[in-house]
């Protein structure tokens, strides 16, 4: 079953998460455009809930325009991909989350990334014996996302850091820290 979502992305548990981590590590809510890298939900009925299918290969690549449109649009200096599924949408290819995770990655076709965990993964820690290591990585999620402040404020402290690619910045996934110019607005 699908189902084409037309509200916005990040509005449940794993949002909360995402929302109390940006502020935890210092970015401004305000500078963040959110989005999805897959378009629809698919799900799986199992009684009153609706568990989430991970999308296909194909389906990634299929809303891979609609990134690309938004990457137009945002001019992001710095993108952070969430999860398996976001880095295939803004890289274009399959990567290791373990490998590279916290490190900004300077790609042609897609700018500046850094790809770290879905938000979602820390509700999936769930047993009381697992509190330090939910925390352990709740903590390494904070790191990553305070690598991604620390490089927006580098890059503002000297314009020379910053990659342009014809005038645009960085494609967008799921957080992806962006001037909105004159787009203040648009919501």
């Amino acid at each position: 079953m699908t189902r084409t979502c037309a509200v916005a992305p990040f509005v449940g548990p794993a949002g909360r998460i995402l929302d109390r981590a940006i502020a935890d590590a210092g970015v401004d809510r305000f500078m963040i455009f959110v989005t999805n890298a897959v378009k629809h939900f698919k799900f799986e009925q199992r009684g009153k809930r609706r568990l989430h299918k991970r999308p296909n290969a194909y389906e990634i690549d299929r809303c891979r325009w609609w990134l690309d449109q938004e990457r137009a649009l945002i001019r992001a200096e710095l993108v952070v991909a969430l999860g398996a599924t976001a880095a295939r949408g803004v890289l274009g290819r399959t990567v290791s989350i373990a490998k590279v995770r916290g490190q900004i990655l300077s790609e042609e076709a897609s700018g500046s990334v850094l790809v770290t965990i879905h938000p979602s993964y820390l509700l999936r820690i769930q047993s009381d014996e697992h509190q330090a290591k939910k925390a352990d990585a709740y903590n390494r999620f904070l790191r990553d996302l305070r690598v991604c402040a620390k490089a927006l404020h580098d890059s503002k402290k000297n314009p020379a850091l910053r990659r342009t690619r014809g005038g645009k910045m960085g494609t967008i996934r799921s957080l992806s820290s962006a001037k909105r110019q004159g787009q203040e607005g648009a919501e």
